[in-house]
């Protein structure tokens, strides 16, 4: 069996498929030695394949070569990419988005979660949004400096940055590059708001800097938590931290004085909205102050990767959880809708929005929202190369 290229078709607007339909063609899809990636390839992976990036001109099939030969291909490495961008702070003018500038350190993300709603962005490098995103990683190296650079512009305006807006800032490779780390420093001297979304432990690593700035109420972390099963969690987001770790995480910050909230992100149908209550009991118990939740968002290629994993994992599952997505999504797998997209519409996203709600109250979650302070912010000396006389 090889693989060759084809010309693809420029894209059509999808037609409407039952749920019964697009479980179908999941599973022929799955059957497509050219589409499934085998497991002892990607052990420790979240995406079961590697579809080709929808604006590449050609996509991969497979065809009987005549030779019976089982290749045996090796695990798929991690490899970074340097990258070297002109700007770094990303403004943003969604109406449902609560900040108006983000960072993003990375691009791809190596913990590998398979619902992530980032993975489409790779189409960009010419790249899937399945096993590529999660082993092609872009690394910004020169990010603190363009930070540096944009906060002296005289036209700066602070506001809170956001730091884990796209993908995760604490992935593994920021163990190396730390890059994270050293935009907190450019931040934390300049006394610049700035809100951090993770699922990382490594978050605990830049306590001492967070709980500098937490001090003169310039910083939020908000810990993403899927599930308490540690099962779950194993394929769903293999390379993240554990559901124990991550709670451990939500105490370590509090104790340290870091205000901590917990995000339910995202509620999966039929796969974790079970355990919304128990992990608002647990995040409170540990320490968090604020929640939130999204219901799953499958922008783009996203809706056939959903696929491939239930298929791969939960087969059983698969009509049903799109049958409850669809019916929250307006009978679509996805709409991109500002005032529907992070929690959907009709009765099962009522249900999902009224739990998690009584259940925050009864916690005494959300009880005060926390403002991050503007009015310290002082840029960045420019370096002259020359010394001070005092």
């Amino acid at each position: 069996m090889s693989i060759r290229f084809k010309d693809q078709p420029a894209p059509l607007r999808p037609a409407k498929r039952s749920p019964i339909e697009a479980a179908e063609a999941a599973r022929r899809r799955m059957d497509d030695p050219a589409y499934r990636v085998e497991m002892d390839r990607r052990r420790g992976r979240g995406a079961v394949s590697n579809p080709t990036g929808r604006y590449e001109p050609a996509q991969r099939e497979s065809f009987n070569d005549g030779w019976d030969i089982e290749e045996e291909l090796p695990p798929l490495p991690t490899e970074v990419i340097i990258e070297k961008p002109r700007t770094i702070i990303t403004k943003n003018d969604s109406p449902d988005i609560l900040f108006e500038k983000s960072i993003n350190p990375y691009r791809g993300c190596e913990h590998g979660c398979s619902y992530c709603f980032a993975r489409p962005t790779h189409a960009y490098q010419g790249l899937s949004s399945g096993l590529d995103f999660e082993t092609k990683i872009f690394v910004k190296t020169n990010a603190p400096e363009l930070l540096e650079k944009e906060l002296r512009a005289p036209s700066y305006q602070p506001t809170t940055i956001a730091l884990g807006a796209n993908t995760d800032p604490y992935q593994p490779v920021e163990r190396k590059f730390r890059i994270t780390r050293s935009i907190l420093e450019v931040l934390n001297r300049a006394n610049h708001p700035v809100g951090i979304v993770t699922k990382s432990a490594l978050v605990t690593r830049d306590i001492d800097i967070l709980s500098q700035m937490a001090d003169k109420h310039l910083v939020k972390v908000a810990i993403s938590i899927t599930t308490l099963d540690p099962k779950l969690a194993r394929k769903m987001e293999p390379r993240a931290a554990t559901p124990a770790k991550r709670l451990e995480t939500v105490r370590k910050l509090s104790e340290a004085g870091i205000p901590v909230s917990v995000l339910v992100a995202p509620i999966i149908p039929a796969i974790n909205d079970h355990e919304i209550e128990n992990i608002l009991r647990e995040s409170q118990i540990a320490g968090a102050q604020e929640a939130g939740y999204v219901l799953l968002r499958l922008p783009h290629d996203l809706k056939d990767l959903m696929r491939d994993w239930l298929v791969e994992h939960y087969p059983d599952k698969l009509k049903h959880v799109f049958s409850l997505l669809q019916e929250a999504r307006g009978g679509k797998d996805y709409d991109s809708g500002w005032s529907t997209r992070q929690s959907g519409v009709g009765p099962y996203a009522w249900m999902i929005g009224r739990r998690f709600e009584t259940a925050a109250e009864r916690l005494g979650l959300n009880k005060r929202n926390l403002s991050l302070r503007k009015d310290l912010f002082k840029a960045p000396a420019k370096e002259t190369g020359q010394l001070s006389l005092f």
